[in-house]
């Protein structure tokens, strides 16, 4: 039990706990509020101790342009975005603090959603069952996993598995936002006319400083235990986690200590996926356009531009599967379900995860 104590002595620490008035329950006791019934087993189901908003949301949020942002460091992690023509990050150094921003990218409402305990940040599509909706944070966790809640039906989803799992749209399968996770320098080099959202949350945060502690550098603790927790990797090796139907393969970030492109085949689907781990991104995609043509990829080291790979045709594409330059500009790679994580998080979710390069 003292993990959980620590836990909550933690987020209490960040003013996490500010709106729960000090009566939510700590640690590892499944919520006892919720009288739906749960597609997850609820016992597996804890309580992370701040309480429903008491990690509150970000609903308004404010950007600004690149060169106007110096609260970042080369190294810290962003999360892109990029929806008809629009770029937009989002700090992970925000995004430790809140775990959800609701926005607008271009026509699309979104979803921005990272939990810190898993390292995983996904684009969500906030029109659910045909209405639009707003995501709070529930508090709640599965397999040390952000629960967000819809603020329309009050359901609750699990942010990896990507679905309802309790309440009116129990079972409902949410539709994902590509995303692009990166550095800060990565991002700025390629995006230089990008908005970035800035430190105006409208809440009173340190965002100097992680409020996890040393987490994300002890590679063997975690806050919340998992089951199963798998050793085929070191439980905080980060990686690309790619799904396509009952297919699951996982990308580690260290196969791209040269950046490359790998063209492999997951299902029935052929994929490419480029990454870089001097540059911190891995992204995937089909490499068949729709009219059947099927593309070979090579790396391009130049950043500048963001064109990061160039077809056997002369095109050049960037990391949103987006072609900006040559013969094909302005077709679009087909994207898959894919988003970064921790391996421990994959591993306890997917129990049946492919490890690529893994014979």
């Amino acid at each position: 039990m003292w993990i959980y104590l620590i836990t909550a002595l933690l987020l209490q620490g960040t003013n996490g706990c500010s709106k729960s008035g000090g009566e939510t329950p700590v640690g590892a006791t499944p919520p006892t509020n919720q009288t739906d019934s749960w597609i997850i087993p609820q016992d597996k189901v804890l309580d992370g101790g701040p309480g429903k908003d008491g990690i509150p949301s970000v609903d308004e949020p404010k950007f600004s342009t690149v060169s106007n942002i110096d609260f970042l460091e080369p190294e810290e992690l962003v999360i892109g975005v990029h929806v008809d023509g629009k770029y937009k990050a989002y700090p992970h150094a925000i995004l430790d603090w809140h775990e959800i921003v609701n926005d607008e990218v271009g026509d699309k409402k979104v979803a921005i959603t990272y939990c810190p305990l898993t390292g995983t940040g996904i684009g969500w599509d906030r029109e659910v069952g045909g209405e639009l909706t707003t995501f709070g944070v529930s508090g709640l966790l599965y397999n040390s996993n952000l629960i967000p809640y819809d603020r329309k039906t009050d359901s609750n989803w699990s942010q990896m598995l990507l679905q309802s799992v309790q309440g009116d749209h129990a079972g409902l399968s949410i539709e994902t936002i590509p995303v692009l996770e990166t550095s800060w320098l990565t991002w700025k080099t390629m995006y230089p006319d990008s908005e970035v959202m800035t430190l105006e949350t409208g809440f009173n945060r340190d965002y100097n400083r992680y409020p996890y502690g040393d987490f994300k550098t002890n590679h063997d603790f975690l806050i919340f235990s998992v089951e199963p927790d798998d050793d085929r990797l070191p439980r905080k090796q980060r990686g690309l986690g790619v799904l396509i139907d009952r297919a699951q393969r996982f990308y580690s970030l260290q196969l791209f200590e040269e950046p490359r492109v790998i063209h492999d085949t997951l299902g029935t689907v052929r994929l490419i996926v480029v990454g870089s781990e001097e540059h911190n991104f891995v992204m995937a995609f089909e490499n068949v356009l729709a009219d059947g043509t099927r593309l070979q990829f090579e790396t391009q080291d130049d950043l500048t531009g963001a064109s990061v790979m160039m077809d056997q045709n002369g095109t050049g594409w960037n990391l949103f599967g987006v072609a900006i330059s040559g013969p094909g500009k302005g077709t679009r790679l087909t994207p898959v379900t894919a988003f970064m994580g921790y391996w421990f998080a994959w591993g306890a979710f997917y129990p049946d995860i492919e490890i690529y390069g893994d014979n």
